[in-house]
């Protein structure tokens, strides 16, 4: 691919937003749910669907020797994208299944009594999995608590890890709900120092940062290929070579096993152990693809591109009446790519109702995050989040819509 710019220049290559004609342009601010997808991706998938496919790991026969290929040399481009070691990333459906495979494969790592130590910033996925976990081996959970703009300071992870002395300690890398960036190199090091598993939630910042995993000491990586231009029903979990020895296998079938008999079985060293059955191989190659798309671009310049947007909107709707912004940035703190905000006394729900006649789409809710809601004294907001296709139109956009609540609600200021 010749070299091109995010935002205006390279959303031609998103059909979506050709295909989305109307009164006004579709302004899709909720790539935090889940990204749209390049022409190159969805080629990519429906290639391989019409012409190539077959399963993998078993035949000798022309298609499924080329479809195992093009299946690891995905595997292969994800880890060299994440900068992980070679076979160290499990192919899952998403950021859900992979802590869930962590919290079920952990089981037998765990005794009663042992302490797991999580953030209020947490998306419900990676709360549950660990109170399943806790319930089925009476552990004990506890949380570090963000401040009143909803940043997670590295000091209060330092003194719960000193105060609970946990066995794991599972955090966000970028908050779904406020777009709060946590330091996770910072805290990875001081579980590394501690001998403490840790696990960084990365559904949200796979996409955003521009940080190799070498350049952080954790045992855990989960994200999801469909915020990063890739399918739904795709993702991975990285595992670091000393975790990899803790895990047993999550889910048995064929192609985890290394032998089956009547009596028992053994199973297939490293991470394929824990791939079992027909893998979503479709979406694993088109996730490749996605990855390609975002380095011909260059991860740098995506995040700089990002980070201007959210300036320019907070700048242009921190100047309307009746507007309250959330998130770290207010106070100083780290923010990227996500900004939620509250208008007048409006529901979001209704906001988001009254936006999508304007053709501007974004989430409102507790975006999975009830926990840190409630910490914030909130029980819902409106959330904007932008990607690589993401412009300064969009934002002006979305003032508009704000405006035309404003006057449906007749609200005088």
């Amino acid at each position: 691919m010749t070299e091109r710019s995010p935002g205006t220049q390279i959303r031609s290559e998103f059909p979506i937003f050709d295909s989305a004609k109307g009164k006004y342009p579709l302004a899709f601010l909720d790539s935090a749910a889940s990204s749209q997808k390049p022409q190159c991706v969805i080629g990519r998938l429906s290639n391989y669907l019409a012409h190539e496919h077959a399963n993998i790991h078993r035949g000798a026969y022309q298609l499924s020797v080329g479809a195992t290929e093009n299946y690891e040399e995905a595997r292969r481009s994800i880890e060299r994208f994440i900068g992980a070691e070679e076979d160290s990333v499990i192919f899952t459906r998403g950021t859900t299944e992979s802590i869930n495979l962590v919290s079920y494969s952990l089981s037998e790592y765990f005794e009663e009594g042992d302490v797991i130590l999580l953030s209020v910033l947490e998306h419900h996925s990676n709360i549950v999995p660990w109170q399943l976990l806790a319930q089925r081996k009476k552990l004990h959970l506890h949380y570090v608590d963000c401040d009143d703009y909803g940043s997670l300071h590295v000091d209060a992870v330092a003194q719960a890890i000193k105060k609970h002395k946990p066995k794991l300690v599972a955090i966000t890398q970028q908050s779904n709900a406020l777009g709060t960036v946590v330091d996770s190199a910072a805290i990875g090091e001081i579980c590394a120092a501690h001998d403490i598993l840790f696990l960084v939630d990365g559904a949200q910042g796979v996409a955003h940062m521009d940080r190799d995993l070498k350049d952080m000491k954790l045992d855990f990586y989960a994200f999801s290929g469909h915020k990063l231009y890739g399918p739904t029903g795709i993702g991975g979990l990285y595992v670091s070579p000393k975790a990899l020895t803790l895990l047993t296998p999550f889910m048995g079938g064929g192609d985890m096993i290394e032998t089956v008999s009547l009596e028992g079985s053994t199973f297939a060293e490293g991470i394929q152990r824990f791939e079992a059955g027909t893998p979503p191989i479709a979406e694993a190659i088109a996730l490749g693809e996605a990855v390609a798309f975002v380095e011909s671009i260059g991860r740098t310049r995506i995040h700089d591109h990002e980070q201007e947007l959210f300036q320019y909107a907070w700048d242009q709707l921190s100047n309307l009446p009746g507007i309250r912004l959330l998130g770290p940035h207010s106070s100083g703190g780290v923010q990227q790519s996500i900004l939620s905000f509250l208008y007048y006394d409006l529901h979001p729900h209704d906001i988001a109702t009254i936006a999508d006649s304007y053709n501007v789409q974004f989430r409102a809710g507790h975006h999975c995050a009830m926990p840190l809601m409630k910490r914030l004294g909130l029980a819902a907001t409106s959330r904007i989040s932008f990607g690589v296709y993401s412009t300064r139109e969009d934002v002006d956009q979305l003032k508009d819509a704000l405006q035309g609540a404003k006057k449906i609600f007749k609200i005088e200021d």
